[in-house]
């Protein structure tokens, strides 16, 4: 499975009336993500992450276990990932402690999602960072990979969004490098 995902930042407001008049909006919610570092491998090297997911929406609390590959493609966050969810935030902190796994950054944002044309589009607020527009969709094979970005490049378009102004950092990428600039 592959993810292939555009982000850039946005002022949400005019995103927000064109994907309330187009898109069907489905849910809100809070994230809280806590990156780890391998004892085997240097993540920022290999462009690959490790993560644990707690989502929250109303009194609701989920969490993921969540891998990333590296970026598979030069003009959009493509990358392999697979994910799951946990049953317990904590043994799964726990397992990834006892293997070395250490935490490296956590990262806070509150998402509205919505759904236009088979894609998911996602109104990011992240804690430190600003607002930002993200557009993802999933496919099974490379070979679907560019029609995918094409299209949500020119949705993107449609929304008033310029997708030549894409950012492949993640957010993890963007926090660590802007308390490097501010040390």
């Amino acid at each position: 499975m592959y993810e292939v995902e555009l982000k850039l930042r946005a002022d949400h407001d005019p995103l927000r009336e064109r994907l309330d008049a187009r898109a069907t909006r489905d849910r809100s919610v809070t994230q809280t993500d806590t990156y780890y570092d391998a004892p085997h491998r240097d993540f920022a090297e290999t462009d690959e992450a490790v993560r644990v997911r707690v989502e929250r929406e109303a009194e609701e609390s989920v969490a993921k276990l969540t891998y990333k590959g590296p970026l598979l493609d030069s003009e959009s966050k493509t990358r392999e990932e697979h994910e799951t969810l946990v049953a317990d935030e904590d043994a799964t902190r726990g397992i990834l402690d006892g293997l070395g796994f250490e935490p490296a950054a956590t990262v806070e944002k509150h998402r509205v999602f919505y759904t236009l044309d088979g894609y998911t589009v996602t109104l990011d607020s992240v804690t430190d960072l600003g607002e930002f527009v993200e557009i993802e969709t999933e496919v099974e094979t490379e070979a679907e990979i560019p029609a995918a970005r094409d299209r949500a490049r020119a949705l993107l378009s449609e929304l008033g969004a310029d997708p030549d102004e894409g950012i492949q950092t993640s957010y993890l990428g963007l926090l660590l490098s802007k308390s490097d600039t501010s040390q």
